[in-house]
This record gives C-alpha cells, structure tokens and sequence, in this order.
C-alpha cells in the first residue's frame, strides 16, 4: 500500500521517467490529470482502475479535498494509487497539498519527479532558458493572480516562466514594462508543449498579448518571456520534423503497435492507438503441437508472421524438442519475420522480394518441392495462396493453426475515441484491422481521414467497402509505411 504522486512530464509520452513508468505498469488505481498524457494509461495493468480528475482552469472534476480523499481511500483498501499529474508534482501542481493530507492520514507516499513544462518547453521549441550570453537566471512565475505577485521583484534581465499566465498576460506584460522590463522584450507562448499539437506564437512583451487574441490562443499554455526567444530561429527542430502536428491512428495489435507508433512520433506525430486485432491461441492446439512433436521430418518451414514464429516457439519451448530438432530449410514472408527468426539465430533460406505470398512463391520456384514435407504454422484465417500453389507443385503442405486474430472487447470504444481526436491519418496493417474498424462503427469516419495501407492485401479488403487509400505502403512493411507516409505529407 502506497500512494505515489508521479510526473507525467508536459505532454510527449516518451518524456516519463523509466522509475514513473515502471510504478504505472504495476497501479491498481491511476488518478490522472487534464495535463498528464492519455498514452501512459495504456502501460498501466489491464485491472487498474483510471480516474479522470480534471483540474482544467475553468472546469474541475473533483475539488483538490476531494482528490486527496480518494488517494487516501484508495490506499486504505491495499492498493498501490498513483496520482498522475502533468509536468513535476511539485512545480505549481498542488503535490504538496496531497502529500499534506497523505502525512495528516498516516498513508505511505513517494515522490516521482517529472519533466516540468517549462524544460520540456524549452527543449522542443529550441529555447534554452539560460545561455551564457544572455542570462544565467530564470524565474517560474504563476500568472493566475496577477495581484498576488509582487512585480518589483522579478528581475529585468533573467528569464521569465509564467505558468497559467495566458489569460492575464496583457495585465503582467503591463505590470513588467512598468518595473523596469523593455516592451521590447522578446516573449513567445506555447501550448500544448512537446506534443504533435504544440503551437508556439512568438513576439515581443508589447505585442504578445494582441498576437495571442489574433491567434485565437487557449490553455494549457505556458508563456517565456527573455532575450533567449530570440534564439528560437536557429534551434527550433521539433516544429521541422517531417510529421510535426500529424494525427495518426495505429489500429495494430497492442503488443505490436510500438512497431509503428513509435517511429511515427519520433517524426513528429501524435499517435492514437486503436488496437483492432488482438492475437490470441488457436482453438485447438494440437496440430501445432504434433507439428513441432514431429518437426524434423519436415523439409521446409514456411512462416508468414512474427505471430506464426512466436507461437511455434512457444511451444518448441514447451515440448520434449529444441531448435535442434528443426532441420528444414525455412522460409519468411517478410523482412519482420526475418528478423524475428534471425533473433533465434535461424539462417532465412528464401524470403521474397516483396513481402507478399504471391512474391515468396516466386523466390520457391526454383526448388524442386516434389514430394517435399512443408510445415506452414499460420493464423486461422490466413490465406491459403501459398500451401495451394505448392501443393500444384507436388509438395505434402500440413497448415496449422498456430494463431487466431480476435476482435478486442473494447474495440468500439476505442473506434469513438480515436475518432474524437479528429485524426489525420489512419494506418491498416491487416485485412482484420480494416474489418474490425468498420464492424465497429468507423465507416463513417474514414470519409474524413487519409488512409495508409500496409499492401495490397489490406487495400483490397479497404476496397471492398468502397474505400480507396491513400497511400500503400512500398515496401509492403513496416518501414515502408512509414517512409510512404513521409513522402505523401512532405509533397
């Protein structure tokens, strides 16, 4: 029993630290902020319990006595709680109002220190907050009072840091200009910092506050105020990354999203994850059983996914065998499967030029498969092109069921928040991923969305209901896709 009050950081997912990351993965109760990243929920286990809390400026969910109450409640059951909040807990986030009530009820905390905004502001709008030439102070100020601070204090050459300060900045820029700061001041306010959605508008402490209300700015947005502004012109990188302010769904299994989405926001975007496909067992084990039982009569292994791969050697690893026992020579479909089996330090006989069935039967036509034994483990719903043609040819095929692609339980859900986000793009990395998305009510949605597919296997299956992509992916793999999205936002 513990409650750990943990820093999210100010907005980019990957921003948490690997101690905050670890103490989600192992929550029972996750009270989160508006500010805190929808992304971290998904480390969580799939039994803990998420509160959305709120604490937007003009909208609270729960009073701050009342979110203190629940972390204490929560804890008094057993349960590891953790109080997800934005930033750091303790740079304006009120974490020492909740530790006060934690100490006051005798419950155990701990303090997981996050990227504030301001860092983080700074590092993905190419601002340092201190530069040798410039200035070697900095000054957080929180600008929700104006009245409350006393103005005559703040310095007139460091840099200033006004946390919710948007609302009431012509009020501070007034108040600075009058204790001695020049309108002259370079200034720039960013909202949403180190997101795919940051917006940064930049001008001086005179005219920042007109550019705000042209540029129609809302919070969350922290404003910088100093000579450093003026170095945002030559280290701004985030904001020139090739996929910078892109909105992408990922509809792959949730084991295997990272694949994608993750090389995807080091580009720049902002993606949703939509699982539409979940691997689960086959319904009956024992072909793939026996298979492995009997794996080395086989001549060839086919394996058409890192899916198939896996569960082959899940259950290599449970029989009496071991690798030795495989003398086939073994083919994969793809560049991912390759590697999968690469990883097993498996020598890849035949792999295809393209990543399809059609171009691995092509690579095989020079083999006399006559008489041959090939062991195909595959999903349940695969296509049978391949064992066909080599069958045609004189082989013995024995296909197995090693996999089953399974709609998820909470699939329509996701399919209404993903479409809440207003996405950019959507990504189709399988027949079973378009088909589930619009099962489950996205048909609609895709009219108003760019459509990146896999191959042509996948795009066909989108053509089926109607829908043209935008994009397929050449090569038909995972890097491919994201190298034909590049090409298709940056023309």
């Amino acid at each position: 029993m513990k409650v750990y009050l943990v820093g999210a950081g100010p907005g980019d997912p990957g921003l948490i630290t690997v101690k905050g990351l670890r103490i989600l993965e192992r929550a029972d109760s996750i009270l989160y902020d508006h500010l805190a990243p929808e992304r971290l929920l998904d480390c969580a286990p799939p039994h803990a319990e998420k509160v959305y809390v709120g604490k937007k400026r003009s909208a609270h969910e729960f009073s701050q006595e009342e979110i203190s109450a629940m972390l204490i409640e929560r804890a008094r059951r057993g349960w590891n709680v953790v109080r997800l909040k934005g930033g750091d807990p303790f740079i304006f986030a009120r974490g020492g109002e909740e530790i006060e009530a934690l100490a006051a009820a005798g419950i155990p905390f701990e303090i997981v220190p996050g990227v504030t905004t301001p860092l983080g502001l700074a590092a993905y709008t190419g601002v340092p907050l201190t530069h040798r030439e410039h200035t070697s102070a900095v000054t957080f100020v929180t600008g929700h009072n104006v009245e409350a601070i006393d103005w005559s204090r703040i310095g007139a050459v460091e840099t200033i840091v006004l946390f919710m300060g948007l609302v009431n900045f012509a009020a501070i820029a007034k108040e600075l200009i009058a204790h001695g700061r020049s309108s002259d001041t370079p200034a720039m306010a960013v909202r949403w910092a180190t997101r795919a959605d940051q917006r940064t508008v930049v001008g001086t402490l005179a005219t920042l506050g007109h550019l705000i209300e042209d540029e129609k700015l809302r919070p969350p947005a922290t404003i910088v105020i100093g000579d450093v502004v003026a170095l945002r012109d030559r280290f701004n990188w985030f904001e020139k990354l090739p996929l910078f302010s892109q909105r992408i769904v990922v509809t792959r299994g949730r084991e295997q999203a990272p694949e994608l989405a993750q090389p995807l926001e080091e580009l720049g975007a902002e993606t949703i994850l939509a699982p539409m496909i979940e691997i689960a067992p086959p319904e009956n084990p024992l072909g793939l059983e026996n298979a492995v039982l009997h794996v080395a009569i086989y001549d060839w292994v086919i394996f058409t996914s890192v899916n198939g791969v896996h569960s082959f050697v899940r259950v290599l690893d449970q029989s009496r065998s071991d690798l030795r026992s495989l003398r086939a020579k073994i083919c994969a479909v793809g560049p991912a499967t390759r590697a999968a089996l690469e990883a097993l330090h498996l020598t890849v006989d035949k792999m295809g030029q393209e990543y399809v069935a059609e171009s691995l039967l092509e690579a095989l036509r020079p083999e006399t498969l006559k008489g041959a034994r090939v062991l195909m483990p595959q999903a349940a719903e695969a296509r049978d092109v391949i064992p066909a043609e080599l069958r045609n040819r004189g082989a013995e095929v024995d296909v197995v069921e090693a996999y089953r692609t399974i709609m998820p339980r909470d699939v329509a859900a996701r399919v209404q928040q993903a479409i809440e986000k207003r996405p950019h793009w959507i990504t189709f990395t399988s027949s079973s991923t378009v088909k589930n998305w619009v099962e489950r009510g996205g048909r609609e949605a895709l009219d108003r969305m760019k459509i990146a597919t896999i191959g042509p296997i996948t795009s066909a299956t989108l053509r089926e209901f109607g829908i043209a992509p935008t994009v397929e992916a050449d090569p038909h793999s995972i890097p491919g896709l994201i190298a034909s999205l590049v090409a298709t936002i940056k023309t």
